[in-house]
């Protein structure tokens, strides 16, 4: 038969969801299982967008959309960002896409041509990998350990700029591992951002409302708005509005950029759908009380889950301050067996952790951290005790 592109040999199926549907048939074989491997939000929005989508059915066109985007949602995020400090975009600066992953994937496709370089901190959300692998770019990881708690520092941003990438893609609040960059962190990155003219920034940002200790959402533009020429702005209503099924994903960006980005979604998604962008257009103008609570909600939970984290000894855990993810290293389980089951790794940990207790997490391996496992603690309050119990009572097994 016919081949397949030679890129298939380079895409991987997401080893989030891998687990995630492992644990799945799990449950559906009859196992009590705690899932704390897929980073969904798990509340539903405000009624306010279901009745903007009932109102858009109703008066549905059955026409294509604009490419870009419908004018009202363009506003809606432009009033978004203006909120968080991101001022002076316009309509021009701004474009949509079916979800932020497709964002992603239009934009290396857009900036990177195959050998290009792009640079990334490790721990990185897996897709990350994934799609500049699929496009032939060369791939520049930058480790962060939990010894620096899982941040970039400027130095090490200073060596990779200076090979002169053409993407240098950041991400705060962090996937997987929870961490928040502070304002001065921000400014001493952007300082050295400042002095590599040639690389683009991209900032993948969208949990930038879900922030704790008042420490803050902080953008590179911020800092040095004349950055504002080179920095790529992600965002979307996934985690924020408890829409990840709606996929909608934003960037404001340079003019050129923008604009590449929607002639790529007239080739590949033509556009959202009305009724789409009319609940996203209601998410971003509405109440917003719904995000607000959950946000509260999150960082109690993220309390009680770095709690008892840090309770295991030899669980090294950096304190998250956004997102719902805790990232513990949990190398000290490394060479010890449970109930005869030798540790050797982090997948072997999941795997036994499943097994034994049906508690599902993501080795750290999936994200560049082979020492670590991520927890997504998003889910009730029972379920989230429960599961926690469970991983302190697996260690205290281990011998």
């Amino acid at each position: 038969m016919p081949q397949l592109a030679k890129r298939m040999g380079r895409a991987k199926p997401s080893a989030i969801m891998v687990i995630a549907e492992k644990a799945k048939r799990l449950k559906a074989e009859g196992r009590d299982i705690v899932s704390f491997s897929i980073g969904v939000p798990n509340f539903l929005p405000g009624e306010h967008v279901y009745v903007a989508a009932r109102e858009a059915l109703a008066k549905d066109s059955g026409q294509y959309g604009s490419n870009r985007g419908a004018d009202a949602l363009i506003d809606a995020f432009l009033a978004h960002i203006e909120a968080l400090g991101l001022t002076g975009y316009t309509r021009a600066n701004v474009t949509t896409g079916v979800g932020a992953k497709q964002v992603l994937y239009n934009l290396a496709e857009a900036l990177l041509d195959e050998g290009d370089e792009i640079a990334f901190p490790a721990p990185y959300w897996t897709s990350y990998l994934d799609i500049a692998e699929i496009v032939g770019a060369k791939i520049n990881i930058l480790p962060c350990p939990p010894e620096q708690h899982y941040k970039l520092t400027p130095a090490q941003l200073d060596a990779a700029l200076a090979r002169k990438p053409r993407v240098f893609l950041f991400n705060n609040p962090s996937n997987p591992t929870g961490m928040v960059y502070t304002r001065e962190e921000i400014v001493a990155l952007a300082d050295v951002i400042a002095k590599y003219p040639d690389t683009w920034i991209i900032t993948d940002d969208i949990y930038n409302t879900m922030v704790f200790d008042g420490v803050g959402y902080h953008n590179f533009v911020h800092v040095r708005p004349e950055l504002k020429d080179r920095v790529i702005f992600v965002d979307s209503l996934s985690k924020t509005y408890g829409m990840p099924g709606w996929r909608v994903g934003f960037i404001a960006a340079p003019e050129a950029v923008a604009l590449a980005v929607t002639t790529l979604n007239s080739n590949h998604i033509t556009s959202l759908p009305e009724v789409v962008g009319a609940a996203a257009v209601a998410a971003l103008s509405g109440p917003q009380d719904v995000p607000a609570a959950k946000c509260a909600e999150f960082a109690a939970k993220r309390d009680r889950v770095y709690d008892a984290l840090v309770s295991i000894p030899g669980v090294v855990c950096p304190r998250p301050q956004g997102a719902f993810y805790a990232f513990p290293d949990i190398s000290v389980a490394f060479g010890k067996k449970h109930n005869g089951v030798a540790i050797e790794s982090d997948v072997d940990f999941c795997a036994a952790l499943l097994e034994a207790k049906g508690v599902a997490c993501v080795p750290g391996s999936a994200f560049g951290e082979p020492r670590a496992l991520r927890i997504s603690y998003s889910c009730p309050d029972e379920a989230l005790d429960k599961g926690m119990a469970r991983i302190v009572e697996f260690f205290a097994e281990l011998n």
